[in-house]
């Protein structure tokens, strides 16, 4: 079950990341376009902004769920170097108990204020408002379902192998 979990948040963890890529790819296209109607046409387009910013939320939050699978977060690793090991194990599972915890209320809240701003719309991009929250539950959900094999590893002694290996 837990090569499984592992196997399936790998894959999960790397189309992530190939949709980030692509978002950022998008984040430079959008953003040389608006420059380039600004200082050459001297016309701009009205969309530009507001479409780099949707792809940097994305890309921020999809970078960020990868960072928690493939242990690229800030750590506490001097501190827990300074622990028995009994202990370090222990705070470790506390560690991603918590990290998952956080994913879990991030999707959460995330969820609530997307459902409440749905009804508004992106003046420029005539999208609902609400698709800027939704990487939050995306990306919450991810942080908890990395952190669960995060720590079920811990407790089968083993290591997440990072998803670029």
């Amino acid at each position: 079950m837990f090569r499984a979990l592992t196997a399936f948040n790998a894959t999960l963890s790397r189309w992530c990341m190939y949709v980030a890529v692509t978002g950022l790819v998008g984040i430079v296209t959008v953003v040389a376009l608006q420059v380039f109607g600004r200082y050459v046409l001297n016309d701009t387009p009205t969309w530009a902004e507001s479409t780099a910013l949707v792809l940097i939320l994305y890309v921020t939050m999809l970078g960020a769920a990868v960072g928690v699978r493939d242990a690229g977060h800030i750590g506490l690793e001097s501190l827990l170097i300074l622990v028995p090991d009994a202990l370090r194990l222990k705070l470790e599972v506390v560690i991603h108990l918590l990290v998952g915890t956080f994913g879990l209320v991030m999707a959460w809240n995330g969820a609530l204020l997307a459902e409440s701003v749905m009804a508004y719309k992106i003046p420029t991009l005539g999208l609902p408002e609400g698709i800027n929250q939704i990487p939050l539950v995306i990306a919450g959900t991810l942080i908890a379902l990395f952190s669960l094999e995060h720590i079920v590893a811990l407790l089968r002694g083993e290591e997440v192998i990072p998803s670029w290996h």
